[in-house]
């Protein structure tokens, strides 16, 4: 028999997440010096990586040949200071993404449902599926998660709903008072996971804290790719009441998060400076962006994370466009948006080559 026959069937139509293409590939295909390619596609800081984190790394390089700490207690210790919470209130992940997998591990049984929006980060549909459970998606209203409609949409098959704020791969956020209202509300055996992947760059981020406090079934999802610039460490974390967090460590694997990743992300949680700069930046470049699609006669739409919207017509067309000229955006078609491409916020330079560029891609 082949391995196909073997698998399980729900694999053979699992679909498949599709990252942002790396500059090499582009240049290679396109026939393009890298040096001169310019990546806005995947929401990586332009910036680099927090300066106090790449010196940390340099230094657990050199114990490289010992296993990481495998409870990540630095992290948590750090992690703790830097929310006013305790470290047992803490679960560290392969990035955010893995934390996403501990909910569906701990969670979700097959039949089960998880309600999220649509469109919404992709990885949350494809948790759902993997474990058997049905994704519940629910349309976004003005390309922001309605709360209501999710409320409506919860069953007493529902486990967990999700709520991505701001939120991808649209920008947007819903305010601190409807979320909270809105946890408040869902019943005991629903779960709401709250992604705030984002959240250092919105004006307000909702504050989810005192629903841990109450108790509430609420874990937070933070991550160090963005603001930090630690993408290719893959760290992130939950946060969340003691025994959430505690059921979702039990079914981590060993050594998950390797030591250099966690040596990086304590020295980023003092990177103040770096982190307020970055964000400072990224809040002008989107301005910026903001104006040259509004004097090309483009729609976008006001975004509170590190990448924007813009409406470009044939959204697929104009990502190929754009490849040629040696600037990668994201297309969304696969997002149910085929007139739109996301760009993610990045240096003046590189906002100002954009802008070039598409204006040449969208004639």
């Amino acid at each position: 028999m082949k391995p196909s026959d073997l698998a399980k069937p729900f694999v053979l139509s699992y679909p498949a997440y599709v990252p942002g293409r790396p500059i090499e590939d582009v240049a290679r295909d396109m026939g393009l010096d890298p040096s001169g390619v310019v990546k806005m596609a995947s929401n990586e800081n332009p910036f680099g990586p927090s300066p106090m984190a790449v010196l940390a790394a340099r230094r657990a390089m050199d114990q490289a040949q010992l296993y990481p700490d495998g409870g990540c207690h630095a992290l948590k210790e750090r992690l703790a200071r830097h929310h006013g919470l305790s470290p047992g209130q803490f679960v560290i992940g392969n990035g955010s993404n893995e934390v996403i997998e501990f909910l569906g591990h701990v969670f979700l049984n097959p039949g089960d449902e998880v309600v999220m929006g649509l469109p919404e980060f992709v990885v949350y549909k494809l948790v759902a599926i993997l474990f058997g459970a049905k994704p519940v998606e629910v349309p976004l209203v003005a390309f922001r998660n309605d709360l209501g409609a999710l409320a409506r949409a919860i069953t007493p098959r529902t486990k967990l709903v999700v709520v991505a704020t701001p939120n991808n791969p649209t920008g947007t956020a819903n305010s601190e008072a409807e979320l909270l209202d809105f946890v408040r509300s869902l019943p005991g055996s629903v779960i709401c996971v709250v992604d705030e992947a984002y959240s250092d760059f919105a004006d307000r981020p909702p504050d989810i804290r005192p629903l841990i406090r109450e108790g509430r079934n609420v874990i937070g999802l933070r991550t160090f790719s963005k603001v930090y610039g630690l993408a290719s460490l893959r760290v992130g974390y939950g946060y969340a009441g003691a025994e959430l967090a505690a059921l979702l460590d039990r079914v981590r694997q060993p050594f998950n998060v390797n030591a250099i990743a966690q040596a990086a992300a304590v020295a980023a949680l003092d990177d103040l400076k770096f982190a307020q700069s970055c964000v400072l930046e990224t809040r002008k470049g989107l301005r910026r962006l903001e104006a040259g699609f509004a004097a090309l006669g483009l729609e976008f739409v006001p975004s509170q994370a590190n990448f924007i919207l813009a409406r470009v017509g044939d959204g697929k067309r104009v990502f190929e466009a754009l490849q040629r000229r040696g600037v990668i955006v994201r297309p969304v078609d696969n997002y149910g948006l085929p007139e739109w491409i996301r760009v993610t916020a990045g240096t003046a330079e590189q906002n100002e080559r954009l802008l070039t560029e598409l204006a040449a891609a969208v004639r």
